[in-house]
């Protein structure tokens, strides 16, 4: 009697691997980098990345007193501007699934000496720890595209939002114009790697990076992902001729 059954398989940049692997294969990348994270970031977007996120904390209207999760927070950059936005009244939980990159987070914003209305998580964005109706904001900066089952995690981000919160996605989409795009995979598959190998030792992983980039849905198929599990009003801004998209979805 022969076996029909299949292996589930997803892919890990350009490879395809079993999906139940894709986590800890992602888990090695992030181990790798934590501690050059920042340093890497800066020089990848030429500091541009952070002008990127000041835009998401300008769109995500937080206000004194919210809760706040910012999954995949990694070191903590969001976490620390939401926690002076939100105030002693309010809350900001900075989860990451990967260990030492919530390491690296906490210890960054204690030595900001931001403490009090920050705590912290180690969370699978597919299953999040957090009761119904629970947040009024959820932000998720350059983590979703390393995600093994995206949809599953949007539908747990809108299961524990407040109706009437909101969600973004800051993520590496797909350049506008042809021009563009050619300029961009010249600088992602032959300078990142290297840069990756000269700055961290660690060449695969930044070329695992930019695979990441090339396989995350477009700004269209996005928006359509979010809507599927109910988002509504969903808009998305292009940032840097689209090789940054933020979308926006509402919980009604």
């Amino acid at each position: 009697m022969s076996d029909n059954h299949q292996e589930s398989t997803t892919h890990f940049g350009y490879k395809q691997v079993k999906t139940e692997e894709k986590a800890g294969k992602v888990a090695e990348v992030f181990h790798s980098v934590a501690a050059r994270y920042d340093l890497m970031n800066d020089l990848m977007s030429m500091g541009i990345h952070r002008l990127w996120k000041r835009f998401t904390i300008e769109k995500s209207g937080v206000r004194r007193g919210w809760r706040v999760l910012d999954i995949a927070g990694g070191t903590g950059d969001l976490a620390a501007k939401f926690s002076e936005i939100v105030g002693a009244e309010g809350e900001v939980v900075l989860a990451d699934i990967n260990d030492s990159m919530l390491k690296v987070g906490r210890s960054r914003l204690i030595d900001r000496g931001i403490v009090g209305n920050v705590r912290y998580a180690q969370a699978n964005a597919e299953c999040l720890p957090f009761p119904d109706n629970h947040f009024d904001l959820i932000t998720i900066a350059f983590g979703l595209r390393n995600v093994t089952d995206k949809e599953k995690a949007l539908a747990s981000m809108f299961r524990i939002l407040k109706p009437g919160g909101r969600l973004l996605v800051l993520e590496f989409s797909k350049p506008t114009s042809a021009g563009l795009s050619a300029i961009y995979d010249q600088y992602s598959f032959k300078l990142l790697p290297l840069m990756g190998k000269l700055v961290a030792n660690d060449a695969d992983s930044y070329q695992y990076l930019a695979e990441s980039i090339r396989m995350h849905p477009d700004q269209e198929t996005m928006k359509g992902m979010m809507e599927a599990v109910g988002f509504e009003r969903c808009d998305y801004h292009n940032l840097t001729g689209g090789i940054v998209a933020l979308h926006r979805g509402y919980k009604f």
